[in-house]
């Protein structure tokens, strides 16, 4: 009796060990394309490699949908060879034709990407981008930019959630959050579990000739307050990549050290 008492607490000590053991975040630090808008596809690449950067999301200018399939499959050949990961493509262009959002999807299986980051000007296109993911089970996520955008207020973003295949997310620009208002920690939860990508990006509003302007920073160094989202996303064992990104162009000329700084910033409040 006392062997089978042991052996039953024994096991569902175990059991619990594992489940908590299973939901730990799972969170891949990783490089949005538009920070290396200067350099080309391999340079990119290349660039990803030498900064410890193995997940890649590439907007259109390195991996175009339109191009012929060619073209991208030596691009495929590149990636491998380097060892670099072209997880998404974004932020993508998308339109009421169908057979055109098509390309997007036939892009990222051929790449074996997980999820397709878009910003639609018209919801009408929901429609078609819907049947799109039923189809090709592949994700899609919803980007903000600032005020004023068709996104930029969450609460538009979760109106279309909530009409929507579970496929259909978010991809949440942090810098943009803080730039339209929004607390990053706060708009995380209200989407609930939907939040496919995110991108790495700090920014700070200052007044520039009397207008609120928003201005990128240093990971760190702006509005976006990171550490509270961190802990959010470790107590939700939130699963993704969230890409380094940057919009200024003083950083895009050479964003080696915009890149280091949000890899050690990262390891130091993510990591430990």
């Amino acid at each position: 009796m006392k062997n089978y008492l042991f052996f039953s607490l024994l096991s569902i000590l175990l059991l619990g060990c594992a489940a908590e053991k299973a939901e730990q975040a799972d969170v891949k630090l990783g490089l949005q394309s538009w920070t290396c808008r200067n350099m080309t596809f391999e340079e990119t690449v290349l660039f990803a490699k030498k900064s410890g950067i193995k997940y890649v999301e590439f907007f259109r200018g390195h991996i175009d949908p339109n191009a012929p399939e060619a073209e991208n499959l030596v691009k495929k050949a590149f990636l491998e060879e380097h060892g670099v990961v072209a997880y998404s493509i974004g932020v993508s262009r998308t339109s009421m034709d169908k057979e055109e959002n098509r390309k997007l999807f036939e892009v990222a299986k051929l790449f074996g990407m997980k999820v397709v980051v878009v910003e639609p000007k018209n919801m009408d296109e929901w429609d078609n981008l819907e049947e799109l993911v039923k189809e090709y089970d592949i994700k899609l996520a919803i980007h903000n930019h600032g005020t004023g955008t068709v996104y930029g207020d969450p609460a538009t973003v979760k109106g279309v959630l909530a009409e929507r295949d579970e496929r259909i997310g978010v991809c949440m620009d942090i810098g943009w959050v803080v730039a339209a208002g929004h607390d990053p920690l706060e708009t995380y939860k209200g989407y609930n579990g939907r939040v496919a990508d995110m991108h790495f990006k700090d920014k700070k509003v200052e007044d520039v000739d009397g207008k609120p302007t928003p201005i990128d920073t240093f990971i760190g160094e702006g509005h976006a307050g990171f550490v509270p989202l961190f802990d959010e996303m470790k107590r939700t064992a939130w699963k993704g990549v969230i890409a380094i990104e940057t919009d200024s162009k003083e950083f895009q000329k050479d964003p080696t050290e915009l890149v280091e700084g949000a890899k050690a910033f990262f390891g130091e409040h993510f990591d430990h």
